[in-house]
């Protein structure tokens, strides 16, 4: 067996020497922006900081200004900074923009090019990256106003972090809560090339590589679906990786709470069904990474209403069938792909599980991990593999998820070289 080494840990300060403008939008979760602050300049970054007259209700801008070390800038009218065109000079100099927390009203006036405060003129005179991070109550997220709204900004480029599902200052709960600092930094992370990495060889420039991640979920009624423990984050990584490397990206993206990776195409999904429609549309690619966890079964039929509990029955039998085999129908295309990739998640015998999908689906190379173990797979950050394909195999062990994407990656373009 060969192996290759574990390489370096994923580094403490993942955003040195960037140059980070968070723009802080007029919500209660404004107060998150503080530890955010922190956490960028723990991470490496310069952060500058500009607020809207509404954020300016719920924090103060000496906060702000005591914890990035620098001025904090909230208003266009301010004659001394800008005798120099201040809010020009600052538009420049950021190397991305942060909008945390981005309101349903400030997401609004970004995407229909409003200049009308220091924020929105700001974004509007940058050519830096745009990255948004969501806060709101969960009606105003749901609304198809704001949903087109950042649809039109992902169009643009825009990164989108969140928001994530819980309790909101209200009193209600569900989608609008701003993600965590940590959670944002680490996105940021994800998206940006390091500048070491700058001048590295682009092994994957000029090809097309169609990515498939996430679960898919199998709707039982209009409440309840059957779903697995995916968060995402391995296929994401690889995505993010690819690009990195001068790929054409497509992510066929089950239901996931993750920002779209820079300079990525996503294609979200919720079923096996419709992963498979879409990675098949998606087609020709030149490489096909199969990190999706698709429902081996759905159930036959979808009740029309919610399923209600019947007096005296203590079991509620569900009749399942077999969806499509995505993985194995992508190997047998006729289509000019020059490797297809899978992914085994085992709990147990991994080796032959691995093997014999390996051989069953034609596969040219299969990624194989073991879920179950506390902080490895699922629902982590971290994870180790083992990759076989026909008269090799190569271990990686445990690292950070974005470390490994890059590791196997080189892997993958080794595999087209072979």
């Amino acid at each position: 067996m060969t192996s290759v080494s574990p390489g370096s840990s994923a580094p403490s300060r993942p955003l040195e020497g960037q140059k980070l403008l968070l723009c802080v939008g007029g919500g209660i979760a404004a107060y998150k922006a503080l530890e955010l602050v922190r956490r960028l300049r723990d991470a490496g970054a310069t952060v500058q900081v500009a607020m809207t007259a509404g954020a300016q209700q719920f924090v103060t801008p000496l906060s702000f200004q005591a914890l990035s070390g620098h001025p904090t800038r909230t208003t266009l009218w301010d004659s001394a900074a800008e005798q120099a065109m201040g809010h020009i000079e600052l538009a420049r100099w950021a190397d991305r923009i942060v909008i945390a927390p981005a309101t349903a009203d400030l997401l609004a006036r970004l995407a229909h090019g409003n200049a009308d405060d220091l924020v929105t003129t700001l974004c509007l005179a940058t050519t830096a990256p745009l990255t948004v991070c969501p806060a709101m109550n969960h009606r105003m997220w749901q609304h198809p106003a704001t949903q087109a709204n950042i649809a039109l900004l992902r169009e643009r480029g825009a990164q989108v972090i969140g928001p994530e599902d819980g309790p909101l200052a209200e009193g209600e709960s569900g989608p609008g809560r701003l993600s965590e600092p940590h959670a944002i930094v680490a996105a940021l992370a994800g998206n940006l090339a390091p500048a070491a990495a700058a001048g590295a060889p682009s092994r994957l420039k000029g090809l097309r590589v169609l990515i498939s991640a996430g679960p898919t979920y199998e709707d039982l009624d209009p409440v309840r679906y059957v779903g697995n423990r995916s968060s995402g984050k391995m296929g994401y990584a690889l995505a993010a990786a690819a690009a990195r490397q001068g790929a054409q990206v497509v992510l066929v993206s089950g239901p996931v709470q993750l920002a779209t990776p820079a300079g990525v195409q996503r294609i979200d999904v919720r079923s096996a069904a419709q992963m498979r429609d879409a990675v098949l549309s998606a087609l020709p690619a030149d490489i096909y990474i199969g990190a999706a966890a698709v429902a081996d079964y759905t159930p036959r039929q979808v009740a029309p209403q919610k399923l209600k509990k019947t007096a005296g029955s203590q079991t509620l039998t569900l009749e399942l069938v077999r969806t499509a085999d995505i993985l194995a129908e992508v190997a047998a295309q006729e289509q000019a792909l020059k490797l297809v990739v899978g992914f085994a998640a085992e709990t147990h015998d991994v080796e032959k599980y691995a093997r014999g999908k390996l051989a069953d689906k034609h596969l040219d190379l299969i990624i194989a991990n073991q879920v179950g173990i506390a902080g490895n797979g699922f629902e982590s950050d971290q994870n180790a593999a083992i990759a076989y394909w026909n008269g090799g195999e190569r271990e990686f062990p445990g690292t950070a998820k974005t470390q490994l994407a890059a590791q196997l990656l080189d892997l993958i373009a080794e595999r087209l070289e072979a």
